[in-house]
C-alpha cells in the first residue's frame, strides 16, 4: 500500500499512566518523557495516531463521551504536539452494556483500528510503527504489517521487532531507523 508512514500508539502505559479503566480526565498523567518524545516525532513530521482498546465502555464503567474527555485532556497535556486521530474500541466480549458487548474487528489484537487509520489518512502501514506495552499491541501491529516496538522492562518478546523500556527509547529507535 502506498502512502505516508505514521506512528501508531497505544494509549495506556504508553502515553499515559493507567493500569485500569480510565474515564475521568482528572486522572490523566503522562508517562515520563512522553511529551518530549512525541514532540520529537511531530518535529520530524511523523503523524501520531492513538489506537486504544476501551473495554470500560462495554463494562459500563464510563461512556464514549468520557473517552473523548480523557483524550482531550491528553491533548492539552501534550501542548503543541497534535494527535492526528484517536481510534478506540469500546466493544468487549464480556461487557455489561448490550450494544457494546461483543467481539469486534477493531479490538486489539485484531488490526481493525490500524487498518481504519490507514484508510482514513492514506498511510503506508508497512512503513509505520505500532508502539505499545502489551502483546496485543504488537500482534495488532504485526497483523497490519507495521514495524513494532514493545515498551517493557522485560527483555524481548519474540513477537516484537524491538523491546525497549521507555517511550523515549522507542522514539530514539524510530528516528534512528529512518535517517
Amino acid at each position: 500500500m502506498s502512502g505516508r508512514p505514521a506512528v501508531l500508539l497505544d494509549r495506556d502505559n504508553t502515553i499515559i499512566v493507567n493500569d485500569g479503566d480510565l474515564g475521568d480526565p482528572e486522572g490523566v498523567s503522562l508517562m515520563p518523557g512522553a511529551e518530549a518524545a512525541l514532540a520529537r516525532l511531530h518535529a520530524a513530521n511523523w503523524p501520531l495516531i492513538v489506537i486504544t482498546n476501551q473495554g470500560g465502555v462495554a463494562r459500563g464503567r464510563y461512556d464514549e463521551d468520557a473517552v473523548r474527555s480523557v483524550h482531550a485532556r491528553i491533548q492539552t497535556l501534550l501542548k503543541d504536539t497534535p494527535i492526528l486521530d484517536w481510534l478506540w474500541c469500546p466493544w468487549h466480549p464480556h461487557g455489561t452494556v448490550p450494544e457494546y458487548t461483543r467481539e469486534h474487528p477493531w479490538r486489539k489484537p485484531s488490526p481493525g483500528m490500524l487498518l481504519e487509520a490507514a484508510s482514513r489518512h492514506g498511510l503506508s502501514l508497512a512503513d509505520s510503527w505500532m508502539v505499545g506495552d502489551q502483546d496485543r499491541d504488537i500482534a495488532a501491529g504485526q497483523a497490519a504489517q507495521c514495524h513494532t516496538i514493545l515498551l517493557s522492562e522485560t527483555p524481548g518478546t519474540p513477537a516484537a521487532e524491538r523491546t525497549v523500556g521507555t517511550i523515549t527509547e522507542a522514539v530514539d529507535h524510530i528516528l534512528a531507523s529512518t535517517q
